[in-house]
């Protein structure tokens, strides 16, 4: 009998990889699917490509290879698509490697190229990143830009701001009514707890401070590794006061 030729398998579609990079479970996963899809090469679309390298600077950023993700994130502003979203993960890239100002400069540049709707968005993070880093003075201008251009998350951004200028010594408002409005809204949850327990440790409230605190340590570090990764500042911050209104809480 003649033999039959066996017959290659066709390489799976760019569409099915970025499916299964997108679903994985694990990290290393993730990176095969997503470079197998960016071995197509030039007969990939630019958003296509865009998609197919964020899979793989999410899995970079999971195993916090954060040169690697960075590089990653660069070819990606070449593609042209989203960029203010591409400047917000080369932004997470230089804060894993301790860069602030590199950091910081992609925000701004995040916040000038993202469209309207996503502008506040892109001016709250930078904020967040010059407050943490103890840039109070830099962080109010850009916390002050998201309120402006803030919609349902503006009770956010007006608290954060309010502790920007209270840790620069500035008059502030009434952060007892802030942390009222921002516990009665959606964003209160999530990062909102973050914020909801700097708020009540600021008016002195240790107990509900430490459980604000808690629960946002406990749902970012059981979470997707990424936010862990992202919010490492937070994390970091949120760690120590709740030493410090442990030791608060102990005194007679």
């Amino acid at each position: 009998m003649p033999r039959t030729r066996e017959v290659a398998a066709a390489p799976a579609a760019p569409e099915l990889l970025l499916r299964q990079a997108t679903l994985a479970r694990t990290s290393d996963l993730r990176a095969k699917y997503a470079r197998r899809g960016l071995e197509r090469g030039r007969r990939l679309d630019p958003t296509m490509r865009a998609m197919l390298l964020r899979q793989l600077y999410l899995s970079l950023l999971e195993q916090q290879k954060f040169e690697e993700a960075l590089e990653v994130a660069e070819q990606s502003l070449k593609t042209g698509v989203m960029r203010d979203v591409v400047h917000q993960d080369a932004a997470r890239a230089c804060l894993g490697m301790g860069d602030v100002d590199r950091a910081a400069g992609h925000l701004r540049l995040a916040s000038r190229l993202g469209p309207a709707s996503r502008r506040a968005f892109h001016c709250w993070t930078l904020g967040s990143v010059l407050y943490l880093a103890q840039k109070y003075e830099q962080a109010i201008h850009a916390l002050g830009r998201a309120v402006r251009w803030g919609t349902t998350d503006k009770p956010l951004y007006r608290a954060q701001l309010e502790l920007a200028r209270k840790a620069a010594g500035q008059k502030t408002g009434n952060l007892a009514e802030l942390y009222e409005q921002l516990i009665e809204v959606p964003c209160g949850g999530g990062y909102g707890q973050f914020v909801l327990g700097e708020l009540a440790y600021q008016v002195g409230d240790f107990p509900r401070s430490r459980d604000h605190l808690r629960s946002f340590v406990k749902r970012t570090t059981q979470g997707r590794v990424a936010l862990a990764v992202a919010l490492k500042g937070e994390l970091a911050h949120a760690r120590r006061l709740l030493t410090t209104i442990r030791r608060k809480l102990r005194k007679p």
